[in-house]
């Protein structure tokens, strides 16, 4: 378990925030995360959570119990930080998981699929 607390620069950012809440949902004990840039930047955690995250907010701070593995679900990106956050969930997770409204992920980080493609991820861009 670990202890994050988001900080202005040189601390951790607020940008990866999301992301290392992510990994911590698959991290053995509870680990805490605390944000104090941006309060709203907890976003993704209804995403985490049908995943089948153990996820406790209070305002801003979140309380993560690790799980085993995380279960594949249809979710929404939210924004873009919280949407890459739930494209690794979705990696991370048992069978396959669909991230809607990827467009808001695309803002900030382009041709995704194709980078975590070629580092092994099996992911895919469905057109509707």
């Amino acid at each position: 378990p670990i202890g994050v607390k988001t900080l202005p620069y040189p601390g951790f950012s607020t940008d990866l925030q999301p992301q290392i809440t992510t990994v911590v949902c698959l991290a053995e004990g509870t680990s805490t995360i605390t944000e104090t840039i941006f309060e709203s930047r907890f976003t993704h955690i209804a995403g985490l959570k049908k995943m089948g995250a153990q996820i406790k907010r209070e305002k801003a701070k979140v309380e993560v119990n690790g799980v085993s593995s995380l279960r594949r679900a249809s979710v929404t990106a939210p924004d873009i930080r919280g949407g890459a956050a739930l494209v690794l969930a979705g990696l991370a997770a048992e069978g396959m998981s669909e991230v809607k409204e990827i467009t808001h992920v695309d803002r900030g980080y382009e041709k995704l699929e194709e980078k975590l493609s070629k580092l092994g991820a099996r992911i895919e861009r469905m057109r509707d």
